[in-house]
């Protein structure tokens, strides 16, 4: 039995060594597939490593814009708060002048009514003093006329 072992060994051997090479091609082929991705990871991180540098760059750079804006923006809202204040003032100006202008425009326009009323009046007592001058002097240009036909008649 001793034999029948030992054959039994050898192809049990055998059999090992068959599925050993049998196994070897894929792990081969395998090493193969990981050396490139590997090679691959190496060459995509050498070139990424650039890229993030300069991504890295411009996102500091667009802080720098973006902070310079939020200054912008607090300056032009600064200006904006004052420009406000000084339109409110000026809307108060505008009401105090619009009032006095009322007030002055009331007060003058009473007496310059009574002007204009009594202008009106001594005109038209002058044109009716003229008038009655020349009615009086056609009445007595008449009467004289009248007069004197009565004395030719006679």
């Amino acid at each position: 039995m001793d034999g029948g072992l030992q054959v039994a060994a050898l192809v049990a051997a055998g059999a090992f060594l068959m599925l050993v090479l049998v196994l070897a091609v894929p792990i081969l082929r395998l090493r193969h597939t990981v050396d490139a991705t590997t090679r691959m990871i190496n060459d995509l991180n050498e070139q990424t490593t650039p890229l993030l540098g300069d991504v890295n760059t411009t996102v500091k750079n667009v802080n720098t814009v973006l902070e310079q804006v939020q200054t912008s923006l607090d300056g032009v809202n600064l200006q904006l708060a004052k420009v406000d204040t000084m339109t409110s003032h000026a809307q108060s100006v505008t009401a105090n002048v619009a009032n006095l202008a009322t007030v002055v425009s009331a007060a003058a326009a009473n007496p310059l009514v009574k002007v204009a009323a009594f202008g009106y009046g001594v005109r038209r007592a002058a044109s009716a003093r003229r008038h009655a001058e020349t009615e009086r002097e056609v009445r007595d240009t008449i009467k004289q006329q009248r007069r004197a036909a009565r004395r030719g008649d006679r």
